[in-house]
């Protein structure tokens, strides 16, 4: 366990997609706001699914064969989505990534959506706490040993 929680790693400015927007609305979205991946909100407020950019991929393909956008987000999402809680530990959701083909994920706080858990942010807490470690651990064999 670390002291990081998704509550503090969390992206809460990410675009917020509905199943039938077209995919080309969509995209410029995703482009606009930086952002790896939206949510897919339905009618009831429900989590319907995740467009990431690599969902975006074959149609903007498609679009510049054909030279015409076509599909809603629904056709190109992914709608088994793994989710996380605020209070999750960010070792639990990275041992999540390791076992899941998404680098995001969506935050809830019952009884809604939060914002979104990225690869990228759990990484940078690793970073830290091995900065830390390393930091400890120096201070520790520096310290001058005891004598009997």
């Amino acid at each position: 366990m670390t002291q990081y929680r998704v509550a503090d790693i969390l992206r809460e400015d990410g675009p917020i997609l509905t199943p039938d927007m077209p995919i080309r609305q969509a995209v410029t979205l995703l482009v606009q706001a930086r952002a790896a991946a939206a949510v897919v909100i339905g009618e009831d407020g429900r989590l319907d699914g995740i467009l990431t950019q690599k969902d975006c991929f074959k149609p903007a393909l498609h679009a510049s064969y054909y030279q015409e956008w076509t599909g809603r987000v629904a056709d190109q999402m992914s709608r088994d989505v793994i989710s996380v809680n605020l209070s999750d530990d960010v070792v639990a959701v990275a041992e999540r990534y390791l076992s899941s083909p998404h680098r995001v994920f969506p935050a809830w706080m019952a009884p809604r959506l939060r914002g979104l858990c990225i690869v990228r942010m759990c990484w940078r807490c690793y970073c830290a706490l091995a900065r830390s470690a390393a930091r400890t651990l120096r201070s520790d064999v520096s310290a001058p040993v005891a004598r009997r």
